[in-house]
């Protein structure tokens, strides 16, 4: 659930919803993904075995199977919890990328707003249907709380993010959306919409950062039978953590004010983990291989201390 490093130059340490980010002197930094698990912006009180190395090690073979689009932030991956990479001044936004009427797009559409971001979304839609074209809807990073929906005009028009360095971004974007399409469609999945987030490095050059293409990230639904369930108008087979979402909204819970979060049973965590388990031989084809779960912290401490000694 946490971690507490002693590094060699550490200049100041970030406490994220899920991550934990250690800053050091020589320009770098340290990403540990936890087993925390958040939904609607609320961290859950109990971890989930094994899903920060899922997280970890699926943004680490997407991050390389993308290198040719963008370039990243990732330099090693010490430990099955740990990223160490470059560091960069992110933007303050994330580039939302759908490709169906899903998730919080759908849950607006059915509200009557036609209108997402300042892109419309067509009329007669049903949930989970295709766009024509991938919509891009992006978000304002929130330091704590709810991040916010934004259009490319107010994000422009607020200087968040200036036109030349925000159209690139969404170049980026759709080429990225469009390669986890290709990987997910060899796994018989529909990458159905995404977040990437990117940022400036020391040299000025935009790079892609955080993670990609994980199941925290990303919604991927099972391509076999999509259109079946769609005609019949069932819901989707999916792989993301929108099955943990959809929990706490049958249990009253949806991140706001005055509710109150439902209890999560060791049988629901080990649920959770076995489902995330499968999240990940799925999304990437390969086996998963548990790392120890005694006393993860020192494990981590041991491998980065390793890594570091032997640069």
């Amino acid at each position: 659930m946490q971690t507490n490093l002693e590094l060699e130059g550490l200049e100041s340490k970030y406490i994220g919803k899920v991550r934990e980010v250690y800053r050091l002197q020589n320009k770098r930094l340290v990403m540990i993904a936890t087993d925390r698990l958040s939904a609607f912006d609320v961290v859950l009180p109990k971890g989930i075995p094994y899903k920060g190395q899922i997280l970890n090690q699926i943004a680490t073979q997407m991050m390389k199977a993308t290198a040719d689009i963008v370039p990243n932030w990732l330099e090693a991956t010490p430990d099955p919890n740990v990223a160490v990479g470059k560091l960069c001044e992110p933007f303050k936004v994330e580039m939302v990328i759908r490709g169906y009427l899903s998730g919080h797009a759908a849950r607006t559409y059915k509200t009557g707003g036609k209108m997402l971001c300042g892109v419309p979304m067509p009329e007669g839609m049903k949930e989970n249907d295709q766009f024509n074209t991938p919509i891009i809807t992006p978000a304002t990073k929130a330091e704590e709380g709810h991040d916010e929906d934004i259009s490319r005009e107010e994000i422009i028009r607020q200087g968040i993010v200036g036109e030349a360095d925000y159209t690139q971004l969404e170049k980026y974007t759709r080429a990225l959306f469009q390669r986890g399409t290709e990987i997910a469609q060899k796994q018989g999945l529909i990458l159905v919409d995404t977040k990437y987030e990117f940022g400036k490095s020391a040299e000025g050059e935009i790079v892609l950062i955080d993670e990609i293409h994980t199941p925290d990230s990303s919604r991927y639904f099972y391509e076999d039978g999509y259109a079946e369930r769609q005609e019949k108008g069932l819901p989707q087979k999916q792989l993301s953590k929108e099955f943990v979402r959809q929990w706490l909204i049958s249990k009253g819970f949806q991140g706001l004010d005055g509710q109150q979060l439902p209890e999560m049973d060791e049988e629901r965590i080990t649920s959770i983990s076995e489902r995330y388990i499968e999240l990940y031989e799925k999304i990437t084809g390969n086996s998963f291989t548990k790392a120890s779960l005694e006393d993860i912290p020192k494990r981590i401490q041991t491998n980065i201390d390793r890594y570091f000694s032997s640069l």
